[in-house]
C-alpha cells in the first residue's frame, strides 16, 4: 500500500507538472459516415477561456491546435442518458497526463436522446467505443499526434458495462431478466432504473410485479452478446452495471482491467455489480474504493439543480467529500493509464 501512495504522490506531481505546460483543448467533431458525435479533449497550445456546455461551465481552448507530439488516445463511455461534460474533470486530469481523450455520444441513451437505454444500447455502445477510435485515426487534426496501437477505455455505470464488454466480457439480456427476478428488492434500481422507488409503502408489491412483468417482455433474449477492439489495452470500468454478465467471461480479461467501486451507490449496488466483478476476476486491479460515494461520486462535474428520483441516486451522500476524493480519483485513473499505455520507447 505504502508503494502504491507514493507512486501516487509521484503520479500527481508529474501531471501538475504537464498541466502547467499545456491547456485543455476541445473540439466537438460532427457525425459523419463513420460514427456519431465526438468530443475530443487535448493537450493545447491557446489559452483557456470559460465556455458554456449545457449547464456547465468549463475551462477549455475551443479548436486550439494540439500541442505538438505524439500521444496515447484514452476513450471514455458516457453513463445512461449522460453528456460528455460530466466527465470534464476526468478528461482535463488525462490531459494533463498527456493523453488526447474522445468521448463518443452513444446513440439513443445520451442527454439530448433518451430512448434507447439499457440492452439496445448496450449492444452498440461498444462499436461506437471502435467507431471513436476510427474516427480520431482519420481526423487530419488528430491523426498524425496518435499512437493508436495501444488504447486506453474508461467506462462509468453503462459506460461501465461498455468497458467490461471491450474487456472481453459477454452478457445476456435473459441473465439480466434472472437476476432481476431473484433479487429485485435488493437491487431495484439496476432492474427497473430510477423513476420508480421502493419505500415500504403499501403499493411496493404493485411496482415489483410491474416491473417483473415488463422485464419478462423486454429481456426475452438469451443470446449472448461482445465486442473485442485489440487496440484497447487497458480499461477502467467505475460502477458498472455488471449483474448480466457470464463470470467466466471475465476471469481473464484481454486488457488490464480495474475496478472503481462506491460503497453508497444505491443505483447499482456493488455487491450485484462492482463487487461481483471483483469476484470473479483473476487480474484485476480494484483502483479505488469510495467509502462514503455514492453513484454521481464519479462524476465530475455533478449536473447542477438536481431534482426528484435521480438526484435522490446521483447526488452524494453525506459526508462524501467531493472537493478531496474527485481528483484524487482522477489522478489514480490518469496513473492507471499512464503504467498501462506507456509512450514508445519508454
Amino acid at each position: 500500500m505504502k508503494r502504491i501512495r507514493n507512486f501516487l504522490a509521484f503520479a500527481v506531481a508529474a501531471l501538475a507538472g504537464l498541466a502547467a505546460n499545456a491547456s485543455t483543448g476541445l473540439v466537438e467533431l460532427p457525425a459523419d459516415a463513420g460514427s456519431g458525435p465526438v468530443t475530443v479533449f487535448y493537450p493545447a497550445t491557446q489559452p483557456e477561456r470559460s465556455e458554456q456546455r449545457g449547464p456547465f461551465r468549463l475551462d477549455v481552448a475551443p479548436d486550439a491546435p494540439a500541442l505538438p507530439g505524439r500521444r496515447r488516445l484514452v476513450v471514455i463511455s458516457h453513463g445512461s442518458t449522460a453528456s460528455p461534460w460530466v466527465h470534464a474533470e476526468l478528461a482535463r486530469a488525462l490531459v494533463a497526463a498527456g493523453f488526447t481523450v474522445a468521448l463518443p455520444e452513444h446513440q439513443g441513451d445520451n442527454h439530448q436522446d433518451a430512448g434507447e437505454p439499457g440492452p439496445p444500447s448496450w449492444k452498440r455502445r461498444p462499436l461506437e467505443v471502435t467507431r471513436a477510435i476510427d474516427r480520431l485515426a482519420r481526423e487530419p487534426r488528430f491523426a498524425p499526434g496518435l499512437d493508436l496501437d495501444r488504447v486506453g477505455m474508461y467506462g462509468m455505470s453503462a459506460g461501465g458495462h461498455t468497458a467490461l464488454t471491450l474487456a472481453g466480457g459477454r452478457w445476456s439480456p435473459s441473465r439480466l431478466r434472472k437476476h432481476c427476478q431473484d433479487h429485485l428488492a435488493e437491487d431495484f434500481h439496476a432492474c427497473a432504473g430510477p423513476a420508480v422507488s421502493l419505500d415500504g409503502g403499501p403499493f411496493d408489491g404493485i411496482k415489483r410485479a410491474m416491473v417483473r412483468a415488463v422485464l419478462d417482455r423486454k429481456l426475452d433474449d438469451s443470446s449472448w452478446y461482445g465486442h473485442e477492439d485489440a487496440r484497447i489495452a487497458a480499461i477502467v470500468a467505475g460502477v458498472p452495471f455488471a449483474a448480466d454478465f457470464d463470470p467466466e467471461s471475465l476471469k481473464a480479461p484481454k486488457a488490464a482491467l480495474a475496478i472503481v467501486s462506491a460503497r453508497a451507490d444505491r443505483w447499482l449496488v456493488p455487491s450485484f455489480h462492482s463487487d461481483f466483478v471483483l469476484r470473479h476476476c483473476t487480474s484485476c486491479e480494484h483502483l479505488a474504493e469510495l467509502p462514503a460515494g455514492g453513484h454521481g461520486a464519479l462524476l465530475g462535474p455533478l449536473p447542477p439543480r438536481l431534482s426528484g428520483a435521480v438526484a435522490a441516486l446521483i447526488a452524494d451522500p453525506p459526508g462524501f467529500r467531493r472537493d478531496t476524493e474527485v481528483p484524487k480519483l482522477n489522478a489514480a485513473i490518469a496513473a492507471f493509464f499512464v503504467r498501462h499505455l506507456p509512450e514508445k520507447g519508454r
